[in-house]
């Protein structure tokens, strides 16, 4: 019977090529990486912020 059912068994294709499995989570990790570090600095931009100056509101 398991032989009967595994012989008219039809694998699915995939839709795309092997390699692009692989190319697109690396682009995606890529672009988010440099998102990341599009944000590096963004604190150093704000110091006003944290100052303990005596003219802020804190």
């Amino acid at each position: 019977m398991n032989a009967m059912i595994s012989a008219s068994e039809e694998l699915l294709p995939l839709w795309a090529p092997q390699w692009v499995f692989g190319v697109v989570p690396l682009f995606i990790f890529f672009i988010l990486a440099f998102v990341v570090y599009t944000y590096r600095d963004v604190a150093n931009r704000h110091s006003h912020k944290t100052s303990k100056s005596p003219g802020g509101h804190h």
